[in-house]
């Protein structure tokens, strides 16, 4: 009975263990999903030189977010003011709406900046009623305006009450500088940001994984009473408990889990019990018995070691990814600094590349380094160089997919010809135009042609070669594996690439669920 009694813990702190590893990376995915939504928002309102409400609606239509918008109340866009540009954010708000917004508390001038929630959608009469609220006049969510405006990443607030929830019910808010201009002269256009209710965010993460009958708490910072942000109570406490530290959008938060209490033995241990006492013949039965308890539970045991093995399996691909990457910038770090005269062209080159292999990275990551569509590496490495009007580019293919590799390779050959198309060739003059086109050749080529017209006519083939050139026409070649066609009639220059169709080796874990050996 004794050894039944400890098998049970044992397998019940084992589980526990597991299951608080499990709901701390549910909770991780869910505010990682919202960071980088509110990252590509971001991106896209410091392209613009206005964010109205037309273009807001446009880019939360765009995000196609599931019910429940991942946990959030919603996504919102707050414009930072100073004091002296409240009548302009009044009257263009009377120009938009019917009636002009009230900032509310009024402003004292106490912090000389005030940061009034603009939009917020879903537009239920909830999320309106917070339409006006100065969040800069809160010291929490001030301190984490101020830190995400320093670090230029998404950053959480501490623990506060959403302005519309009443006192019941705490939360946090994530946010998301936009910036206006580059360098010294930078300044934040506004937040894009989504608040949470900290209840809601907790039950949409339960939903991944299951806590079962158990208790889990979510505390911000420290494990303690008044950082409780919400708690699902277990069915009966036992005061046994696993902490998992987890970070949500750079703020430490604790997740904590309360394994249910039992106040009687085991039936398997009654059983026991009653029998030993009564017929003491059957001692080799309830012997066999346990041994077989004690086998099932170290068998559990392992299982859970081999868990702990294939997260491990997991962060040394991650590891050999990153040193990937690293490796490539460096590489072209080397290659820009010897083709570049100064140092701003040395900054600006680095920076376009770097920024064009990130933009691939945010594909591979969001398809889990799957196959990503050509037309989505097109668009994303265009979108900094598309007019208002949308009209400099012609983009059109068949919908293919690559392989990670390929795609980072697709990425910076893009970035490459659109960057020398808006300072030479056909994005420097209004009148020109774009075309990029692509189509199949068998199963497993991609033929792609870049086009270019109405800019300015060309001389032939430039007598230098710089970095750019290179990339496209040896690097490239020599990733994909394909030869590199670059002409430059007097027209516009003209590129042909040929990319291969190659699937991604699957990833043997998942293999093997799919076959049935690993058990979900």
């Amino acid at each position: 009975m004794f050894a039944i009694e400890r098998g049970e813990t044992e397998r019940e702190a084992a589980t526990l263990n597991e299951r608080a590893r499990a709901i701390a990376s549910a909770l991780e995915r869910r505010g990682n999903a919202t960071a980088a939504y509110l990252r590509a928002g971001a991106a896209m309102f410091a392209a613009v030189d206005r964010v109205d409400e037309s273009l807001f609606d446009r880019f939360v239509s765009e995000l196609q977010l599931d019910v429940g918008y991942r946990g959030t109340e919603g996504i919102g866009w707050a414009q930072s003011l100073r004091l002296f540009e409240l009548d302009q954010f009044r009257g263009g708000a009377d120009e938009e709406a019917a009636g002009a917004v009230r900032i509310w508390p009024a402003p004292t001038g106490v912090t000389g900046r005030v940061v009034p929630v603009t939009f917020l959608r879903p537009g239920t009469e909830r999320n309106q009623r917070v339409i006006g609220y100065d969040m800069y006049s809160d010291p929490v969510r001030r301190e984490a305006m101020e830190q995400a405006e320093k670090s230029a990443q998404p950053t959480a607030s501490g623990k506060v009450v959403l302005a519309y929830r009443g006192e019941d019910a705490p939360g946090f808010i994530v946010y998301m500088p936009v910036f206006r201009g580059e360098g010294v002269g930078r300044r934040v256009r506004g937040f894009i940001y989504s608040p949470f209710s900290a209840a809601e965010f907790l039950n949409s993460a339960l939903e991944l994984a299951n806590a079962g009958e158990r208790g889990v708490r979510l505390y911000d910072g420290e494990a303690s009473p008044d950082r409780l942000l919400a708690q699902i109570e277990p069915v009966s406490g036992s005061g046994v408990v696993v902490q998992e530290r987890i970070t949500i959008a750079n703020r430490p938060m604790v997740v904590e889990v309360e394994s249910v209490g039992s106040y009687s033995l085991s039936p398997l241990s009654m059983l026991t019990l009653l029998f030993g006492l009564l017929v003491a013949s059957l001692l080799l039965v309830v012997a066999r018995l346990v041994t077989q308890q004690a086998r099932e539970d170290q068998l559990k045991l392992e299982w859970l070691e081999e868990q702990d093995s294939i997260r491990n399996s997991l962060t040394r691909e991650l590891n050999h990814r990153v040193k990937n990457t690293l490796a490539n910038v460096l590489s072209i770090v080397a290659l820009t600094r010897r083709r570049s005269e100064t140092l701003d062209e040395f900054a600006d080159g680095l920076d376009g590349r770097i920024r064009a292999i990130s933009a691939t990275h945010d594909l591979l990551t969001q398809s889990e380094w799957g196959t990503t569509p050509v037309r989505a590496v097109v668009a994303a490495e265009l979108a900094p160089h598309v007019s208002d009007s949308g009209q400099d580019f012609v983009i059109a293919g068949p919908a293919v997919e690559l392989a990670p590799n390929d795609a980072l390779t697709l990425g910076l050959a893009i970035h490459e010809l659109a960057t020398n198309a808006s300072k030479y060739g056909a994005l420097s003059v209004p009148d020109g135009r774009v075309s990029v086109t692509w189509e199949l050749e068998g199963k497993d080529i991609v033929r792609m042609e870049w086009i270019e017209t109405g800019g300015p006519r060309l001389a032939g083939r430039p007598q230098g070669r710089g970095f750019g050139l290179d990339l496209i026409e040896k690097i490239v070649a020599h990733e994909l594996n394909e030869k590199v066609e670059l002409d430059f009639p007097p027209e516009g220059v003209r590129c042909t690439l040929r990319i291969p169709v190659r699937r991604p080796s699957e990833f043997a874990i998942r293999a093997a669920r799919r076959r049935g050996v690993v058990e979900s």
